[in-house]
């Protein structure tokens, strides 16, 4: 019998990306569309990702408890932009940095992060991208996987591709901005491709 695994996240691309990910492993992920009732709200105040996926993941499983049994575990992401010059912000209020939920909210935020970067040089532009991935069952976490990328902010958008901060990270190794990068290869170098790569180690040894 495989290990069901419920994704905490209405995302499609997010969805599609971990069935390709356990495609060929003893794993079935489900949707939160499998489900016929109304999902947890899940307040994301923790003070770094791990608190935010763990707290997410911890909630979504006693939701998949409750609907689809209590053998289903469930996965939950946060990731983020950390930038030295501002202290590690926007951190966990990357999403959020500008305060606008809309269909704008990336430009907001680009914007926003240049205005105040707008006096920062040289090595003050240097910033990671961080993402962890949790997998809870039974009121607690059975394992976290994270992976984090080095660039720096450049004082333009550059590519419009991507999505998020891409255009502002350039990545010194690829010589190029995260928006200009082909999706096969931005997977190869980028937090989220590190982060699933773990995961479906952790999967192989325990689903």
């Amino acid at each position: 019998m495989s290990q069901r695994i419920l994704l905490a996240s209405g995302n499609p691309k997010k969805l599609a990306e971990l069935e390709s990910l356990c495609a060929d492993l003893n794993v079935e992920i489900l949707a939160p569309s499998d489900i016929d009732a109304p999902l947890p709200d899940v307040i994301e105040d923790g003070g770094d990702f791990l608190s935010n996926a763990s707290k997410k993941a911890i909630e979504f499983a006693e939701f998949a408890k409750e609907h689809l049994g209590d053998d289903v575990w469930a996965l939950a992401d946060d990731s983020g932009l950390c930038v030295d010059y501002l202290n590690g912000a926007p951190g966990v209020y990357s999403a959020r940095y500008a305060g606008d939920d809309g269909p704008n909210r990336d430009q907001s935020n680009n914007s926003k992060l240049l205005a105040d970067m707008s006096k920062a040089v040289g090595d003050d532009r240097s910033a990671a991208f961080w993402c962890v991935i949790a997998v809870a069952h039974q009121g607690e976490v059975l394992f976290a996987v994270e992976g984090s990328v080095n660039g720096t902010i450049l004082t333009k958008a550059d590519g419009d591709g991507g999505f998020g901060y891409d255009p502002l990270f350039f990545h010194v190794e690829s010589a190029s901005s995260f928006a200009k990068l082909p999706p096969e290869q931005k997977a190869q170098v980028s937090h989220r491709g590190q982060a699933i790569a773990r995961l479906r180690n952790a999967l192989e040894s325990v689903a």
